[in-house]
């Protein structure tokens, strides 16, 4: 942690000092880009034992529903994203919802205006807009000209006599804005690009630029990282994180930013919202794991090491360095994203694996939400089978139904019934059922049975021989193990399934 690269980025503050926050939106659902955001931010906090802040930016009031603040709460939790302070854990720098915190901007306006760091400006919307287009016309900058900047008290009174609402913009400095990005290395904004930026709309809302500086000055975070949209708005909220010290709101220290790169979707372009494959929402219902999840987006800008993608959630708190980041847009791949997810289901405890299957197979009506005991023990056993086979939760409906459907709801699927019973199927399942009749359940003798029967005794290839037989235990041409599955299944199951295909073939 007192390394080099931690002295770069810590600076002079302990480890234990480091804030960090997430302020999601609660108008929608979380995306690969917001999970990854808060990933990062989590991980940064817990590598040097510092805090994490969940902030709620809801003061789009009229799109803010009970369900949406759930939903974030949840899907965090899913993540196991926890926070160290916020909305259900407490603080002391709360309230940790924006919207509760409307008398803190107001009063805080109010001194910067005093102090002369910010101003009231009259200009119409139409005014604004000429004379930018003169700036264009002209080939300058076509940014606000600070028109209402210095006017004389008169000109101010008779904007007042006029009736005119004035908006709150911050008096940018003069001077260029320098501050080395955490990821991005030195960046430099001139003057003539930073126009005094609007604070305070003119009906007396506060706007994004405004809250969010003083909320992180407030609630002293040391760090702020996010994406790479954000990039511009940089120089404006440090000007304020400034002005905010002056007028002594907050610890006065500006905090490190560090820009994440893009994460781009088909076509090499940015990863919207609207994209498939973009939303959280989907791949709980896929049944993804939460720590394969966050592998794969842990990728997208970041590596524990040149030859390695599978690693745990411990393993990147303790290896991630911030400095690391790479500053180009990762590309977003769905494959990779399902390989990486893969790789964590085999790591999984066979116990483990088979209680995270249960609520899939509850949500398909195959198992009841208090599994029966027997129940249980044939899933328990059936995990070893399927563990290797499975990508994500949600196929243990497609590999493990077969097991808990009752008779009379069994069917089988009708383009393997189409693809495979067909021709000499019904001899096939006639020496099946004739073979197995008598025979020890075991998986050794069903093998050793069937083989005899099939292979020997008709002298059929595997796949002639064991086909049939896989689709009328299964109802699917692509199963678990077949013996291994006709002992978990049962005799009587097993030989009455037999029976049904005979009659479907």
């Amino acid at each position: 942690m007192t390394d080099r690269a931690g002295s770069e980025v810590l600076g002079e503050l302990e480890p234990s000092q480091v804030r960090v926050r997430f302020p999601p939106s609660p108008t929608g659902l979380l995306t690969v880009g917001n999970i990854r955001s808060a990933l990062f931010n989590w991980a940064f906090a817990r590598h040097y034992g510092g805090k994490l802040v969940l902030r709620i930016e809801d003061t789009d009031t009229a799109r803010n529903t009970e369900e949406s603040y759930r939903y974030t709460y949840d899907a965090l939790r899913w993540l196991g994203l926890n926070w160290d302070e916020g909305p259900e854990v407490g603080g002391d720098l709360g309230p940790y919802l924006q919207s509760e915190r409307m008398d803190i901007y107001t009063d805080i306006v109010t001194k910067l205006l005093a102090a002369g760091k910010a101003y009231h400006c009259y200009c119409s919307q139409e005014e604004l807009d000429q004379r930018r287009e003169a700036a264009r016309t002209a080939g300058q900058h076509s940014g606000y000209d600070g028109h209402c900047r210095d006017l004389p008290p008169e000109q101010l009174q008779a904007y007042v006599d006029e009736g005119r609402r004035p908006v709150v913009r911050l008096r940018m400095p003069d001077h260029p804005i320098v501050f080395d990005d955490l990821v991005r290395g030195e960046i430099t904004f001139l003057p003539e690009n930073l126009g005094d930026y609007v604070l305070v709309r003119a009906n007396g809302y506060p706007l994004y630029p405004l809250v969010n500086p003083v909320d992180d000055a407030l609630m002293e975070i040391t760090h702020v990282l996010r994406g790479e949209d954000l990039l511009s708005s940089t120089p404006r909220q440090i000007a304020l994180y400034e002005a905010l010290a002056e007028i002594g709101v907050g610890s006065g220290r500006t905090p490190r930013f560090g820009h994440l790169p893009f994460v781009m979707g088909e076509g090499n372009k940015r990863l919207s919202k609207r994209d498939k494959g973009s939303g959280l929402t989907e791949y709980v219902e896929r049944g993804f794991l939460p720590e394969g999840l966050l592998n794969y987006l842990a990728l997208l800008g970041w590596s524990i090491a040149e030859d390695r993608d599978v690693f745990t959630m411990a393993e990147m708190v303790e290896a991630f360095d911030i400095r690391k980041v790479n500053s180009n847009s990762a590309r977003f791949d769905p494959k990779k994203c399902e390989a990486i997810n893969a790789a964590h289901m085999r790591m999984l405890p066979r116990d483990e694996f088979a209680e995270r299957t249960i609520p899939f197979l509850v949500g398909a009506g195959l198992l009841p939400e208090q599994p029966a005991e027997a129940q249980l023990a044939v899933l328990h056993a059936a995990v070893p089978l399927v563990q290797e086979r499975m990508n994500m939760l949600s196929e243990s409906v497609g590999m493990l139904g077969f097991l808990f459907v009752d008779d009379a709801a069994f069917t089988i699927d009708p383009d393997a019934a189409a693809k495979v019973l067909t021709g000499d199927a019904g001899t096939v399942l006639d020496a099946s059922a004739k073979a197995l009749a008598g025979v020890e359940w075991t998986t050794e003798a069903i093998e050793a049975a069937l083989r005899a029967a099939l292979i020997e005794g008709l002298g059929l290839k595997p796949k002639n021989a064991f086909g049939p037989v896989r689709v009328a235990i299964s109802g699917r041409r692509i199963s678990p193990p077949l013996f291994e599955s006709m002992e978990l299944l049962g005799r009587e199951k097993s030989l009455h399934r037999l029976e049904l295909a005979r009659r479907t073939s």
